[in-house]
């Protein structure tokens, strides 16, 4: 028997995760548990989340508070997860990527010797200050974590120069793409004809390090693009937190080509993706979904965590630079060379089977042909159960 207890608080983690906690249903044995916790990160977007992939948490906390700090946070999740983890005393933790949520989870779990599966690791800038705090939270993950399941190849080689046992480590893709699939196979995000007329950009920007005056010249970029080139549409799907939402409406509230929206459910979001001709991001899911699709993204950071996204041509790193912005953009509007050689699908972030491959690893299960299928990222080359 074997009962994991997969740990979630935020969209991002809920997206990549269930296509995990399906496949662990669908593998288990009659004995084997998979139990779902939501921590309540982002509360009203996971319930969205939750609905579209048909999952209903087993446990849901309510750990967000006004005027808390990253430190308080952890320190309530801490507590929090403890007493879950003392009521169900699972033999795995899983948890993905590098939010708070993770790293309470991570570290509870490890202090009440409950082993610790790290989904997306090995992810790393190397530089604490970007992304801040995730750098230092998937890093620590990566110290306290059991079984270390990496997207590719690139990741499972940060681990190793860590110092992490080979045997603890599995190349799988990344799940990002297992739910992309999902929603692309849907009813729920066909795709819709854009106007002839107009091009597509979506936009989205949340992160810390685009607070005060970086978001401010991401917004007037975006505002140079929408002046200066005719048939545009700018769709951004605006961050509920009002360190980005203030400047965002401040500064392109008026311009008649820009859209702004409210946060988008899954299948939403995928389908603008689908739909786009450009793509403006701050974000590291985006990166992957935007390569999957080929659809040329300008990464507004100065560094990735994701070089693979960069190394495949399809997203290239701008910064929240308004010149580089308005320049490359430009570019990618008015040279159709350019444009095509940007807009090539890649599956460097895998095939779309992660989550069995996690799964069944978990479980204890043989992995089958198609489990082992060479792909661009050559998946699964240690610790594959026999």
């Amino acid at each position: 028997m074997t009962r994991t207890l997969v740990v979630l608080g935020t969209r991002p983690e809920a997206i990549k995760l269930a296509p995990v906690i399906h496949a662990l249903k669908q593998h288990a044995g009659p004995n084997d548990q998979t139990i779902v916790c939501s921590t309540g990160q982002h509360r009203e977007m996971l319930l969205q989340t939750f609905e579209q992939f048909e999952i209903t948490p087993d446990i849901s906390l309510d750990i967000m508070k006004k005027g808390q700090s990253p430190s308080d946070v952890v320190g309530r999740l801490m507590i929090e997860l403890g007493q879950v983890y003392k009521d169900h005393t699972p033999d795995w933790v899983v948890v993905q990527g590098d939010t708070a949520t993770v790293l309470a989870g991570a570290l509870s779990a490890t202090l009440h010797k409950i082993k610790v599966a790290h989904v997306e690791a090995g992810l790393r800038t190397y530089d604490n200050s970007e992304p801040f705090p995730e750098e230092i939270n998937r890093r620590a993950v990566g110290v306290v974590a059991d079984q270390h399941f990496a997207s590719t190849k690139l990741a499972q080689q940060n681990l190793l120069s860590e110092g992490i046992p080979p045997e603890s480590i599995m190349v799988t893709g990344n799940t990002v793409i297992d739910s992309l699939n999902w929603m692309l196979s849907s009813q729920q995000s066909s795709t819709q004809p854009n106007d002839p007329n107009e091009r597509l950009i979506v936009v989205t920007a949340h992160r810390r390090e685009s607070f005060g005056e970086p978001i401010r010249q991401i917004c007037l970029a975006i505002r140079d693009i929408a002046r200066n080139h005719d048939n545009v549409r700018i769709v951004f799907p605006v961050h509920l937190n009002p360190m980005i939402r203030e400047p965002v409406h401040e500064i392109l509230g008026d311009e008649e080509c820009v859209d702004l929206i409210e946060p988008q459910n899954y299948a939403n979001f995928v389908r603008l993706l689908q739909n786009a001709h450009m793509i403006l991001s701050d974000s590291g899911g985006v990166q992957e979904e935007a390569s999957a699709l080929g659809i040329p993204t300008l990464l507004l950071r100065d560094c990735s965590e994701r070089p693979e996204a960069i190394d495949s041509g399809v997203v290239l790193s701008v910064g929240a630079d308004r010149g580089k912005i308005t320049s490359h953009a430009s570019t990618l509007l008015n040279d159709a060379d350019v444009y095509s050689k940007m807009a090539q699908p890649t599956t460097v972030f895998g095939d779309g089977r992660a989550s069995i491959r996690i799964a069944k690893c978990l479980l204890n299960l043989p992995f089958d042909a198609d489990d082992l299928a060479t792909t661009s990222l050559n998946p699964v080359e240690a610790n594959v159960p026999s």
